[in-house]
């Protein structure tokens, strides 16, 4: 699987072009794309052809991970005859996109949405595990994989509570996570997490590396990175940007 970074930014932040999260998975001629935040579908559609898509997977329901399905739906509906995209997340997404523009039937037009719950989705070649976190009444993180032996990528979503991440994590799997408080300590109230919490939940679960995103305003880079590097020694540690690219498995 070839894992592009298209957003990783927080819902607000001072960093030029850290648009909200977005983060796109291929394998073959297939792509999956987890979350589609503010300001992060320009850089998708410069990517691959968004009416390509096997699927787009929505953590929850707050705009930094969902919004851009509008330019999305804009692009499907009047760019592309008869486009459309599969669509699976949290309970009212569509109504929300719908109400958004006060238009009912808005995301019908181009969307096929789907309900996210706990439990297996197979979408082209990947195997998706979906497992609810701490953060909104409906968050997720995803654990994809090609099936097989080799590693697979655990998205973190937001996510208050580390230890709601361990069912998904396989030895030497790729964590993708949230690192919102940087080095900490996390603010009690939003459920997010800080790099302390990030790295024990990577050392008590064998991951083989782990991949930080979604760092608020206001944090050192640097320090965020040593305070996971400190709990974790399994493998590297990295902050990720808009443009990083990377394999996971062979």
């Amino acid at each position: 699987m070839r894992l592009t970074v298209v957003g990783a930014g927080p819902a607000y932040t001072d960093r030029p072009g850290a648009t909200g999260a977005a983060y796109l998975i291929r394998h073959g001629e297939h792509s999956v794309l987890l979350d589609l935040g503010q300001g992060s579908y320009a850089r998708l559609a410069g990517l691959l052809d968004p009416a390509t898509l096997d699927a787009v997977l929505i953590s929850h329901l707050h705009p930094d991970h969902f919004v851009d399905l509008v330019p999305l739906r804009h692009y499907l509906r009047w760019e592309v005859p008869r486009g459309r995209v599969r669509v699976v997340g949290p309970p009212k997404l569509a109504a929300r996109l719908d109400a958004l523009h006060d238009e009912p039937g808005f995301s019908a037009a181009a969307l096929d949405v789907e309900t996210l719950g706990p439990g297996l989705l197979e979408i082209g070649p990947f195997e998706i595990e979906v497992a609810r976190v701490t953060h909104t009444d409906s968050s997720f993180a995803f654990r994809v994989a090609i099936p097989g032996p080799g590693p697979g990528l655990v998205y973190s979503g937001d996510c208050g509570r580390a230890e709601d991440l361990d069912v998904l994590i396989r030895p030497g799997d790729v964590l993708l996570s949230e690192v919102s408080f940087g080095p900490g300590p996390a603010m009690p109230g939003p459920w997010h997490l800080d790099g302390p919490a990030v790295g024990a939940l990577a050392a008590r679960t064998g991951a083989g590396r782990v991949l930080l995103t979604h760092l608020q305003m206001g944090f050192d880079r640097a320090a965020t990175i040593d305070s996971v590097s400190a709990r974790f020694s399994g493998g590297p540690v990295e902050l990720v940007d808009p443009g990083f690219e990377t394999t996971i498995g062979d």
